[in-house]
Formats: structure tokens, sequence, C-alpha cells
């Protein structure tokens, strides 16, 4: 049965039509060389390899560790953390077989599929106004500016103004919003003074919003500003703390004031409270006095009479 079985193994390894398995391609791939390189022989011989030497081999390569290539697809609508409807995106094999193309979230970039989000962009950006419809990233855009502040510290510079290319700036900066100055519209030209302003940001050539602009003045964010300032709310607060420490003072001396004259009527009802006292003692001493006077015996004296 054995021998049977490796002889139809046999026949099919032999049929043309049936690739061998050493041309199959190996998946992961180690390209190595001698570290020692042999030296050449002479016509006709074999080289002479050294039986240690020329074992020991250096990686060149692993194909296991390289970088893999990644897909190129076209969103047909907005992925959170990767782009919206249109944009072309490079994404891992695995993300995008089975996450994006599956879930119909993006195409192959084929010369077709190119051309029509091309002219989709291109209706947009030129359509007319009432043709375009305002993205997912452009409202989702609208909504935060909607429900922002700009607010703007004033340099101690005596040239420094408010314009367009500050504001800009500034809205980068805390914002986090890119706003090219074209889509920014200003109500001045420049300003310096101290105040409440606005600005009207406009996305996407259709929506416009109306955002606040605060100017303030300008706060130091150094070591030496940082002490600074703490001392003079140190100074501010002793300053406060010295009228009521002084009323502080004027109370508890009141209070042992109170506790005094308390103490000295308490000793002066004390003396009276002894002299009472005593003043009865006394008439009792009396009174005990005449009532054995009234209840003496008789003395012999008036007896014999």
């Amino acid at each position: 049965m054995w021998s049977s079985g490796r002889r139809v193994l046999q026949d099919l390894l032999s049929h043309p039509a049936v690739r061998s398995f050493s041309l199959t391609s190996t998946q992961n791939t180690v390209v190595v060389e001698r570290w020692w390189q042999v030296p050449l022989s002479k016509v006709d011989s074999p080289p002479r390899l050294h039986p240690r030497r020329h074992k020991i081999y250096k990686l060149v390569e692993d194909t296991k560790h390289a970088p893999k290539e990644k897909m190129e697809l076209i969103l047909t609508q907005t992925v959170p953390k990767l782009g919206g409807r249109g944009e072309t995106v490079f994404v891992k094999k695995s993300v995008g077989r089975n996450k994006l193309l599956a879930q119909g979230l993006a195409v192959y970039p084929s010369p077709e599929n190119k051309k029509i989000f091309a002219e989709e962009l291109r209706l947009l950006r030129e359509g007319a106004p009432e043709e375009r419809v305002q993205t997912r990233t452009g409202q989702l855009t609208v909504d935060l500016l909607k429900r922002s502040k700009l607010k703007i510290s004033k340099m101690p510079l005596d040239e420094f103004q408010v314009n367009k290319e500050v504001v800009c700036r500034e809205f980068q900066k805390k914002l986090r919003i890119v706003i090219p100055p074209h889509a920014l519209s200003l109500p001045f030209e420049s300003v310096k003074d101290l105040g409440d302003y606005w600005c009207e940001v406009t996305v996407n050539g259709m929506d416009i919003v109306r955002v606040p602009i605060s100017l303030v003045p300008y706060e130091n964010p150094s070591a030496d500003y940082q002490r600074q300032l703490k001392a003079q709310m140190q100074q501010a607060a002793a300053d406060i703390s010295e009228p009521a420490k002084e009323e502080e003072e004027e109370e508890e001396a009141a209070a042992v004031n109170a506790v005094s004259a308390a103490a000295e009527e308490a000793e002066a009802g004390k003396d009276s409270v002894s002299q009472v006292s005593d003043a009865a003692e006394e008439e009792t001493a009396a009174s005990t006095q005449t009532s054995q006077d009234t209840t003496a015996p008789p003395s012999d004296d008036s007896k014999k009479d």
C-alpha cells in the first residue's frame, strides 16, 4: 500500500502541469552572506572552504520584519482620524480589505474612480451655491466655530496690532483650526485697543460663522513674572487682612475686659454674701444666748427666799 501511494505521488510530481514544491515562493525570505570571503580557486577545481570560518554568516535582509507596503484607496465617506470623502489615503492591507472595502467606505483608485471624485470636487468648489452640499467635516467645523471664542493677548510692543494674519495664527495656535486668509473677514484693518470684537469665517465657501474675539492684556508666563504676581497677591491679601486683624484684636480686648469685669462683680458679690452670712451667724448666736438665758433653771437663792 505504501509503495503504491509513493508511486502515485511521484507520477503527480513528474507531470508537467504540476509545479514542484521547491519552486514555490516562500513567504519569509532571509538573505545572508558569508562573513569571510571564500578565496578564488583554480580552474576546474572546487573552492577550498575552511571547516569553521566559512560557516559563519551575517544577515543582509529579513523580509519577515521588513515594512509592508500599504494599500492606496479613495474614501467614499468620512472616516474619523483618516480623512473625508474623495481623499486618497494609504492604509494597511488588512485595514483596507477587512474594514474600508468590506464596509463600502472606500474604493480602489482606478482611473474611473479618480475621475468621478475629481469631478465631484470640482463641482463642490466651482458649482453654484445652491448646488453645493456641505461635507461632514465642514459641518463639524461649523459646529466647532459656533462654540468657540478667540482670546488674544496684547503684546507689550508699541507696533503690535491685531490684523488678519494675527487672527489666523491665533486660530491655529489656540483652537487648532487652520483658516486661510481668504476665508477670514474682519470689520477692521487693524486694531490695538483692548476690548471685544468679532470676525467672520467662511467654511467651504458656503456657511459663514461669526466668532467673538477678545483683546486682553498681556500676561507673561515666565517664572519671574509668576513670582512677582504671587508677591503682589500676597501683599494685597495682607493689606486686606490688617483691618480684620485689628478688629479681631479689639474684639479680643473687649472680651478680656468683659471677663475681668464679670470676675470683679463675682468677687464683690462674694464679699457681700460673706458679710450677710456673718451677720446671720451673729444674730443666730445672739438668739441662742437669749434662749439659753430664758430657759435656765431657777437658782438656789430664789428657793431660799
